[in-house]
């Protein structure tokens, strides 16, 4: 009973996870030998090392080892003149028998919730109707004394079935701008976005028509023959025009420290609908 709210304590292991300490006290309640009600104060340290390591699935995962729990203190309302040998079997028997077995399966069950917000890592996400994106560890988290880094693999799975290869090759981290002090920081590769906008064709394959060029003149074959006057032999004027533009190979990230760029390329098709005909292109650019 009277269990204080714990005084948690959390700190890095270079190389290995996380290092947890757990000040609780309580107060245990029962009866003395002879028949008459013990109330025990007790502060207690619980220490344990958290692994955080890469499981099956490729998602970060901690696991808990070497817990360990320290009896700091202990106060009874018991009489002074039996206290001495009463402690010493308490403390021998019980407490440092009983507290571990209380306390050590509360760090595997907050741990276990941390794992389960981890664990959404690997499940696929949506990429609209594009297709699908998920993560795994490239290999295990690196721990260091200030953060932890995590090297992540990018699997991109397009509408079809087809994943798209990705370099694996990471950035380098003397390139990286200086980590702020409690804050995440998020690097994404140049080749990484170049896969992502790729598994997107769709998204680069645009119609324009007049309703999209607002303040330019009217899209027909007229306006063209000023430029192409073989179009104005070929087609009656005025005739609408379509412009389709159509993605021909992987878009192109670049990342300096100056600047990022994407290139697009792609193709536009212009189209001419005369009265009564099929559609009927007239050339293509590559754009």
């Amino acid at each position: 009973k009277d269990i204080e709210p714990p005084v948690l304590t959390l700190g890095l292991c270079p190389g290995t996870g996380l290092f947890l300490a757990v000040l609780v006290r309580m107060t245990l309640a029962g009866r003395s030998f002879t028949g008459g009600r013990v109330d025990v104060q007790v502060a207690a340290n619980l220490s344990a090392q958290g692994r955080l390591a890469r499981d099956a699935l490729g998602a970060p995962r901690l696991s808990s080892q070497r817990c360990h729990v320290a009896l700091l203190s202990l106060n009874t309302n018991l009489p002074s003149n039996v206290l001495p040998n009463v402690l010493g079997k308490f403390l021998d028997r019980i407490l440092q028998k009983v507290l571990p077995t209380l306390l050590c399966p509360t760090m595997d069950a907050v741990l276990g919730l941390v794992n389960a917000e981890l664990a959404p890592m690997t499940s696929e996400m949506r990429l609209g109707p594009a297709g699908t994106l998920r993560y795994s560890l490239l290999h295990a988290p690196a721990v260091t004394a200030t953060f932890i880094e995590l090297d992540l693999q990018t699997v991109l799975r397009r509408r079809e079935g087809a994943e798209p290869e990705l370099p694996a090759e990471q950035p380098p981290l003397t390139a990286l701008p200086p980590k702020a002090e409690a804050a995440t920081q998020l690097v994404l590769s140049a080749a990484f976005l170049s896969a992502a906008l790729h598994a997107q064709p769709d998204a680069f394959a645009l119609d324009v028509t007049d309703a999209m060029v607002l303040g330019l003149p009217p899209l027909v074959t007229s306006m063209l023959g000023t430029l192409i006057p073989e179009v104005s032999a070929a087609l009656p004027p005025s005739q609408p025009l379509l412009v389709a533009l159509r993605g021909t190979s992987s878009p192109r990230v670049s990342i300096t420290p100056r600047a990022t760029s994407v290139r697009l390329s792609s193709t536009a098709a212009f189209v001419a609908s005369p009265a009564g005909t099929a559609q009927q292109t007239l050339f293509v650019l590559d754009v």
